[in-house]
């Protein structure tokens, strides 16, 4: 697309890769102190407190028309779900086993494109499905042995941040990422207020407990996941989703470091098998992609 600058688009997924786990990780070591709402609902105050102001000040468009807003708010709302979905599956998994679990993303968006839109899709990559479906089971069956159907979350984190990216690439050469996440921010405690006060057992706003040194890490943990997804958000402007999948990957590798430092986390043996065929599986669809479109195109045929 015209105005692609591919090298800054990697640098900052490479940005998102390594502070989205971090994030992630700070998330996991709040759960056992704050619910999942709480944290879900300062996650997105934060973005909405700190960007708003800021596109404001610097004097950016805020996102207009009724196709864009609609856009964003769809946008917020897969993206509170794949939040709190992942916020849920670290209450019960290790970091990187949950991340690996959730990469079954790239499988997904080839099968939709296949069933839903019509899309050409060979037998190599049905192949290299399977096979990432493999790992990803791999992965799962160890720990649905000893977590349970939670184990299964972070498919559901799969399902929405597939649309999740497809929303973000339709728009980010549209609206500016600062005002774009500044507005959604805003959208989703426009969602979780009201949730709030219908369900107060569900705790979206018990805060009891934030203090001091727990205050300071959510603080954190919000302010990482904002810049993070900015940074996402920026890639997505500057380079095609195709470019940055292959360095989506290196999610794995820092999630497994960051857990391994923080709370001695590993994978086990067939989770860590797993995570290495689900890995292979997706860097041989990305392989395929590239290959088929460097591919010359047929000549059109001459009009008489």
């Amino acid at each position: 697309m015209d105005g692609d600058r591919p090298y800054l688009g990697i640098l900052l997924m490479l940005g998102f890769c390594l502070l989205a786990p971090l994030g992630d990780a700070l998330a996991k070591l709040l759960g056992g102190v704050l619910s999942v709402g709480a944290l879900v609902t300062v996650r997105f105050g934060a973005q909405a407190v700190a960007l708003l102001p800021l596109a404001g000040l610097l004097r950016l468009p805020f996102p207009s028309g009724r196709r864009v807003l609609w856009l964003i708010a769809l946008r917020t709302v897969l993206h509170i779900f794949g939040i709190g979905l992942m916020f849920t599956a670290l209450s019960y998994l290790p970091l990187a086993d949950a991340l690996a679990i959730a990469f079954v993303m790239p499988f997904l968006m080839l099968l939709a494109g296949w069933l839903l839109l019509g899309e050409e899709v060979g037998p190599h990559r049905l192949g290299a499905c399977a096979v990432g479906f493999a790992g990803t089971l791999m992965v799962i069956q160890p720990n649905f042995v000893e977590s349970g159907w939670t184990a299964l979350l972070p498919l559901g984190v799969a399902v929405a941040f597939v649309g999740f990216m497809l929303v973000t690439r339709t728009i980010a050469k549209q609206v500016d990422p600062v005002a774009m996440q500044g507005v959604s921010g805003l959208m989703a405690l426009a969602v979780l207020a009201p949730l709030a006060l219908a369900f107060p057992s569900w705790g979206i706003l018990s805060f009891e407990g934030m203090q001091g040194g727990t205050l300071t890490l959510v603080l954190l943990m919000a302010a990482i996941g904002t810049v993070a997804h900015l940074f996402m958000t920026w890639s997505l402007k500057f380079a095609p989703s195709a470019t940055l999948a292959p360095m989506q990957y290196l999610e794995i590798p820092f999630a497994t470091l960051i857990g391994w430092l923080i709370f001695r986390d590993l994978p086990g043996g067939l989770a860590a098998l797993g995570i290495c065929v689900t890995v292979a599986a997706g860097l041989y669809i990305i392989l395929r992609e590239r290959a088929i479109a460097r591919r010359p195109r047929p000549p059109a045929p001459e009009v008489p």
